[in-house]
């Protein structure tokens, strides 16, 4: 059982989607703290100036709607959208494309080195021992 499990996690494909994952959470804390620290400022400075109520809206006491907040969090989703648009779906879908008409580029032949250590390899597996 404990085999079956270490063979799952040491897939190429789920170490590079933890590592996507783990990219993904940073990129967007940058992007989150790019819109907090820049643009949510420039939205309430164009919204209502350097009054304390700038980018909210207060209908009655105690009730506040931060329509900043809200665009800041619109602008987040789209930053991180469009880059993995740009970065993730894009490129993979051309190369979707590119092996679906048999345009991907045959894989390397290996180098003499490695074809001479494998010959040497495969020659001291079959050698038979007394």
């Amino acid at each position: 059982m404990l085999k079956g499990f270490k063979d799952f996690i040491l897939r190429g494909n789920v170490v590079d989607l933890a590592v996507g994952i783990v990219i993904g959470a940073a990129f967007t804390a940058v992007v989150t703290q790019f819109t907090k620290s820049f643009l949510e400022p420039l939205i309430k400075w164009v919204g209502g100036g350097g009054t304390t109520l700038a980018g909210t809206w207060s209908p009655a006491k105690g009730v506040e709607f931060t329509w900043a907040a809200f665009i800041n969090a619109a602008i987040t989703f789209v930053l991180i959208a469009a880059v993995l648009y740009f970065l993730v779906v894009l490129p993979m879908n051309k190369l979707a494309e590119r092996r679906k008409r048999g345009e991907e580029p045959a894989p390397k032949a290996p180098s003499e080195e490695v074809v001479l250590l494998t010959e040497i390899r495969d020659s001291l597996r079959n050698r038979q021992l007394p």
